[in-house]
Order: C-alpha cells, then sequence, then structure tokens
C-alpha cells in the first residue's frame, strides 16, 4: 500500500508540465519516504505465510486505513499551506475516506498540485472502499455484510484466483466509470483540470471540489444533472457492474436494494422539488436540477453542494438531516448506514407484525433471493445500536467542546456517514471544518475512520479481549 501510495504521490508533480507545481519539493519527499518504507517491509516480510485469518483481517483492515491516512497528509503538512499536523490528518483522512468535509477556504485561489492530490486521494479511497466491502467486510461478518458474501469473500487457496477476476473487473469499471465522468464535465464546458478532479471524486462519492462554492461554480443545470448521474453510478454495488460484464445481463436491476435506492431517490427529489417549487416559483427545470443533485449528493454521501439547502426552508433542513443516516448500496464507494439494513430492519418488523397477527405462522426472511440468518439480524441490530450509542458519545464530546447542538449532532453524524457539510453556519454546506478547535477535529477524525470501516471492525481491535489468547 505504502509504495502504491507512493506512485500516486508523483502524479502532482507532473502539474509542472501544465501549469505551476510549488509543491512538488514536498510531494517527492513524502515519495520518497513512502516508498522507502514500503520497499523495506516487503524485504523484512518476504517469505513469510500470506494467509489471513479473521483476526490478522481485522488488524490489517484498520491498521491500512490508519497508515494511509498519515502518510498521505504528509504532503499536506509539508506543502506551502502552512497547515499544522491536526489539519494535515484530517484534509488527509477526509480525502481517503471520501468523507469530504474540509479544513481549507480560498480553493479558487490554492495551487494545482494540492487540489489535484485532494481528489486523487478520494479515488484511492473510493476503490480501496470498494474492495473492502466487497472481499473483506463479508468475510468478518462486520454489520449484516455477510449477507453479501461472494467467493471472492473466501479467504481461500481455491477462491484467490477468482478473487484476482473480480478485483480486475472492479478496477476495469471503476477506471472507465471516472474517465467517462472526466470528459463529460470537459464536454460541458470545465476547463480539463476541474473536469479531472470532479470527475475523480464523483465516482468516488468524495466531493472534494476545486472551489468553495463547489458545484455552484459552474452555474450549469446540465452539469449538476450529469453529476448526480455519476454520484448514483458511485453508489451502486460495483461487484453487479462485474457480473453485468461477464453476461449474466439484469442482475443489476434485480438487485432489491438498487430498486430501493433508486427509487428513494426518485421520490425524495421530486417531493422537495414540488415542495421548493410551490414556496419559491422559480424555474421548474433550474429548481429540479439543484433539488436533485444536493439530495444525490447527501444520499450517497458525496457532499457536493451546489446552494445552500439550508435556506429552503425548516422542512428541507429536517429532510436532509436524516438523509444523512441512509448512504448507498453496500459495495459501493458511498458511506452511510446503507439502503440493505434499511430493507432488513422493515423485514424484522414486518416479520413482527405478522407474529402479532399468526403466532403459530412458520415465517421465511430471503433477500435477493438467499434466505436471512437470524446471525445476519443480529450483527445487523448489533451494528445500528453501536451507530447510535457512537452518534450520541460524539455529539455529546464536540458539546463538551464548546460547539453548539446543531454543530455537535451534525458534526458527529457526517463524519461516521462520511457525508461531508454538515449543518448549520459553522459546518454546514457554506461553511468549512477549520474554526473548529483541534481536539474537535481530533473526535471527527476518529468518527470518519470508524465509520468508514463500518464501527464494528474498529471497535473489535481496540477491545482488550481481541489482544488476550
Amino acid at each position: 500500500m505504502l509504495v502504491l501510495l507512493s506512485i500516486f504521490m508523483s502524479l502532482p508533480v507532473l502539474m509542472v508540465f501544465f501549469t505551476e507545481a510549488p509543491n512538488a519539493v514536498a510531494f517527492i519527499n513524502s515519495a520518497i519516504f513512502s516508498l522507502t518504507l514500503g520497499v523495506l517491509g516487503l524485504i523484512l516480510t518476504r517469505g513469510h505465510s500470506r494467509y489471513l485469518k479473521p483476526r490478522s483481517m481485522f488488524i490489517l483492515t484498520v491498521g491500512s486505513w490508519l497508515l494511509v491516512s498519515l502518510f498521505s497528509a504528509l504532503p499536506f503538512y509539508f506543502s506551502n499551506l502552512n497547515l499544522s499536523l491536526t489539519d494535515a490528518l484530517f484534509e488527509s483522512i477526509s480525502g481517503i475516506t471520501t468523507t469530504g468535509s474540509t479544513v481549507l477556504t480560498g480553493l479558487d485561489q490554492t495551487s494545482p498540485d494540492i487540489l489535484l492530490w485532494r481528489s486523487v486521494l478520494q479515488w484511492i479511497g473510493g476503490i480501496g472502499i470498494i474492495g473492502m466491502f466487497v472481499a473483506v467486510l463479508p468475510f468478518l461478518g462486520i454489520g449484516g455484510m455477510r449477507l453479501f458474501t461472494t467467493e471472492s469473500s473466501e479467504w481461500t487457496d481455491k477462491a484467490l484466483p477468482r478473487m484476482k477476476t473480480l478485483g480486475r473487473g472492479l478496477m476495469l469499471v471503476y477506471i472507465t466509470f471516472s474517465l467517462v465522468a472526466v470528459l463529460t464535465y470537459w464536454a460541458s464546458g470545465m476547463t480539463f483540470f476541474d473536469a479531472l478532479n470532479h470527475g475523480l471524486t464523483s465516482i468516488a462519492t468524495g466531493g472534494f471540489s476545486t472551489s468553495d462554492q463547489s458545484m455552484g461554480k459552474f452555474d450549469s443545470n446540465l452539469i449538476l444533472i450529469e453529476a448526480s448521474v455519476f454520484m448514483v453510478l458511485g453508489a451502486l454495488p460495483f461487484f453487479l457492474y462485474v457480473r453485468e460484464l461477464n453476461g449474466q445481463h439484469g442482475v443489476l436491476w434485480r438487485d432489491q436494494q438498487v430498486r430501493a435506492f433508486l427509487l428513494l431517490v426518485l421520490v425524495v427529489a421530486s417531493a422537495m422539488t414540488l415542495f421548493r417549487w410551490f414556496n419559491e416559483h422559480g424555474d421548474p427545470f433550474s429548481t429540479f436540477a439543484h433539488t436533485l443533485f444536493n439530495i444525490t449528493s447527501i444520499i450517497t454521501t458525496t457532499g457536493y453542494a451546489s446552494q445552500d439547502y439550508q435556506l429552503w426552508g425548516p422542512f428541507a433542513f429536517a429532510a436532509f438531516f436524516f438523509l444523512m443516516f441512509v448512504g448507498g448500496c453496500s459495495g459501493s464507494t458511498s458511506g452511510g448506514m446503507k439502503i440493505f439494513r434499511f430493507q432488513l430492519s422493515m423485514m424484522v418488523l414486518r416479520e413482527q407484525f405478522k407474529r402479532l397477527l399468526h403466532p403459530r405462522a412458520v415465517l421465511t426472511r430471503n433477500f435477493n433471493g438467499r434466505a436471512v440468518s437470524d446471525e445476519i439480524i443480529a450483527s445487523m441490530i448489533a451494528y445500528a445500536f453501536i451507530f447510535l450509542v457512537c452518534l450520541l458519545v460524539g455529539t455529546l464530546a464536540l458539546s463538551l467542546l464548546g460547539l453548539d447542538f446543531i454543530t455537535s449532532l451534525s458534526g458527529a453524524l457526517t463524519s461516521l456517514t462520511n457525508v461531508g457539510p454538515g449543518l448549520g453556519t459553522i459546518i454546514g454546506p457554506a461553511g468549512t471544518f477549520q474554526s473548529l478547535p483541534d481536539a474537535a477535529k481530533w473526535v471527527l477524525c476518529l468518527g470518519m475512520i470508524a465509520g468508514r470501516l463500518e464501527l464494528l471492525s474498529v471497535l473489535v481491535v481496540v477491545s482488550p479481549g481481541f489482544w488476550k489468547g
């Protein structure tokens, strides 16, 4: 991972051939340092067994994200931005977890090499998240993820070749979508540099932009519609795209969580458009474009903004708060609680109603044609409970540090769900996290890492019982 990271660190240096790269030395030094330690690690572990047991997988999953976040912060720390260690690490973690929260202001005047590095970080994080959701978390049985167990989730010698095939397919789809997004934005009026950055962060559902105005900078309904489409593509299960490519046509549309996710986006966007049109009487198409874009951005946990949606009224304010919980599909680049967990919750609720009416009825649970065991339901309930506990603890911690209730609650929520912007005047879509105290930023960093790793994997590793025996 460190060797690959060092290669990506060299990309912003190439900006010197096209524009200016005042931080080239910072990137080169960071790349050399990461490459040296990466190669040293490869040499020291040469000849050791590659087979990983569940305990090792927990350590690898949590440790690798922490390590990559730390090394990714080096270019920020040594750049001309004069960031503190806390701010550099916050920006790095926000990038690699595709959260999109930022401590930077004046992005329109920020050097291109730093802007590109932010976008590259989110693109790296996006493919890392897909791989983690497809191969690692189902294997570990985290938060009901065992429901999506495939041959790639079985870490045996027999399954490893198939996992490599799936990995190549995922990379092909991810790179293709990214290229299409870049070219589409470029053809729609963005400069190539803006198109490159937004193309990378749209598919990664990251939300980093090249302007303080985010997507509002371009003042184009066409670009907003295009961005909505790309965010939705990034929020759908990538392993289903691979299955489509391999001839299993129709599996994407037949997937229950895909249909539920698309229906949710369309229904909520349509309802909010009607609400705004009746209250504001603006241009219907422009109203729809901005509403669809901002709704999609929040549901997919991307974090772009074209307008300050807090100004749309109390109903919109409340709606956006609850939409921050949702997230996209399992196996996508999105964060949040994931659509399938809400579907499983509704399944359990219907089952309880039926048991009240028919106590002796024999009921079965099925999701996408597969039986849902009590183990999966228990894991999902445990995840939901831990999520609410972490939200409570995060909110209280931020409040203890002097932040107001809206900032504390939405800050804790946006970090756990990896949405990006929060609510309120400080960290809302028109603000940044720069003015928060350092202690609050550390709390949010922990929230972003824990939320991206589905909470339970982090809590398992930090529990005393994990290290016994």
